[in-house]
């Protein structure tokens, strides 16, 4: 055999061998995909990530968020998608259809990532009963605004900003679980990108493991919030609103703005800085106390960031009270597979259904 056609064969063979080790996953009549983890300290421990928001391509980040916790930590993840029930593809317009949230059952951790959802009776009961176990919760981005009802509803008081009877849920979800609603962009949409800083008092913790100033950024813009953070909230990264260099590009993922980007923006947006991700407890009327990681950077585009996709498995970890597995260098975030994400933006129905995406290939 001639030396360049055995180095082709060779090649080829690699290849297969790595696909062959991807996380495969299964699918649920083709409306969620799970991925069995491969070995790791995440082994016999279940992740629920829950998908649904109009504008950040939640699809895209916690599809590749589950391939990393499945493949480098041995969890096994389950994927939610909005769903339209008309035609069965991947519609996050979809406000009131996420198929399989009952996996919430058997789950060890519940990853939310939606945006003004009015989920109906069956769906948001299984959250309920998972929140009512003091399981953990993280929550991505726009999961501080992750429902809105009608006042009339009987889970109005899930919604964004409730103001309603049951005073204990002030603020709606966001405010009691995950210590914060929506409050405004902080940063300028699509024009100032988010630095990630350590917060001085989380420097020694090991949730930060591994991240640097700098490691993470994106080019999602800083959310407000009221400071300080209620409870026993803990801000263990702090976001810097970033001025950018460059020209602003429509028709680009990163719209223009770069991870050198600067300097930060003068005057009182990082003064003080807002918490772009921390820690808390959470305990709602009539359930058990249980561990949030909030964070407001997680835009599939954030991922990008080899720094932010650390501080979301690090914050896995840590829900999970396995901090102390973490590394000192921090957790293993390699990409799994092709990850090409899309610019964060809303797209018409129509054009969801020209798309048409599904779980299964």
């Amino acid at each position: 055999m001639r030396p360049r056609l055995t180095r082709l064969c060779l090649t080829l063979f690699l290849i297969c061998l790595a696909q062959s080790l991807l996380p495969k996953p299964s699918y649920g009549s083709e409306l969620w995909a799970t991925y069995e983890g491969q070995g790791g300290p995440g082994a016999g421990k279940q992740i629920v990530l829950i998908s649904g928001d109009e504008e950040y391509r939640s699809e895209e980040a916690l599809s590749q968020l589950a391939r990393i916790l499945a493949r480098h930590h041995g969890f096994r993840c389950t994927i939610l998608f909005a769903i339209d029930p008309e035609t069965g593809v991947i519609n996050p317009n979809i406000q009131n259809n996420i198929p399989g949230l009952e996996a919430l059952k058997s789950a060890d951790l519940m990853i939310l990532f939606t945006r003004f959802r009015a989920l109906p009776n069956a769906q948001m009961q299984c959250i309920d009963d998972y929140l009512k176990s003091g399981r953990p919760v993280i929550g991505i981005r726009t999961a501080t605004h992750a429902f809105q009802f009608d006042r009339q509803n009987p889970w109005a008081h899930y919604g964004n900003g409730y103001q309603g009877d049951r005073q204990a849920w002030a603020g709606g979800f966001g405010r009691l679980v995950l210590g914060e609603q929506w409050i405004n962009h902080h940063g300028s949409h699509k024009h100032e990108s988010t630095r990630g800083l350590v917060d001085p008092g989380a420097r020694s913790l090991r949730i930060t493991s591994g991240i640097q100033d700098g490691d993470i950024w994106g080019p999602t813009d800083v959310y407000g919030v009221r400071l300080p953070l209620p409870g026993d909230s803990k801000p263990i990264i702090l976001g810097q609103v970033m001025t950018r260099k460059g020209a602003f590009n429509p028709d680009e993922p990163f719209f223009g703005m770069r991870p050198d980007d600067g300097p930060p923006v003068a005057g009182t947006k990082n003064n003080p800085m807002m918490p772009i991700a921390w820690t808390k407890t959470y305990q709602i009327p009539g359930g058990q106390p249980g561990r949030v990681f909030t964070s407001t950077i997680g835009a599939a585009t954030d991922l990008v960031s080899s720094g932010t996709r650390r501080l979301l498995v690090n914050g896995a970890y840590w829900a999970l009270g396995m901090e102390n597995q973490i590394p000192e260098t921090g957790t293993k975030v390699d990409l799994v597979g092709t990850y090409a994400p899309t610019a964060y933006g809303s797209r018409t129905h129509e054009t969801w259904n020209q798309l048409a995406l599904r779980p299964a290939p």
